[in-house]
């Protein structure tokens, strides 16, 4: 139960961000989620979009370079230390999160992307725990 994400690679100088908007919204790729980070010469945006292929496509006919990986969508239980739980799960499985960052599709909790070093046990962990999963038809 994976979502491909595309994680765009940025100069990090003014209208980087907003030539790959234009692209993407140019070509009918609409973004569900996105995150930003960034050093002193470059950037990551990751995206949740509603092609994927489509947008990966046209950036890289358009010389910028992007990569498609699977994260897991995780819906954290709206309550006190809903999120510790979800982290302890996968760390006592002796895995590493490497990133997480917040999506902006609404459902019961508060709903999160994370990646580790180990997708797929993360995923057999968090289901046998109970916890709620999303998929890319929920953004």
């Amino acid at each position: 139960m994976f979502i491909k994400q595309l994680s765009i690679f940025l100069q990090n100088k003014g209208g980087s961000l907003d030539e790959v908007l234009k692209i993407l919204s140019g070509e009918n790729v609409n973004i569900a989620s996105a995150s930003l980070a960034d050093t002193n010469d470059f950037g990551v945006l990751r995206v949740l979009v509603n092609d994927t292929d489509k947008a990966y496509k046209v950036l890289k006919e358009k010389g910028i370079t992007s990569k498609v990986s699977d994260v897991i969508g995780v819906c954290v239980p709206n309550e006190t230390g809903g999120f510790s739980k979800i982290v302890r799960l996968v760390l006592d499985a002796g895995l590493n999160i490497r990133y997480f960052y917040g999506l902006s599709v609404q459902n019961d909790g508060a709903n999160i992307v994370l990646k580790t070093d180990d997708q797929d046990k993360t995923v057999d962990i968090l289901k046998k725990a109970g916890v709620k999963l999303l998929d890319q038809s929920e953004l």
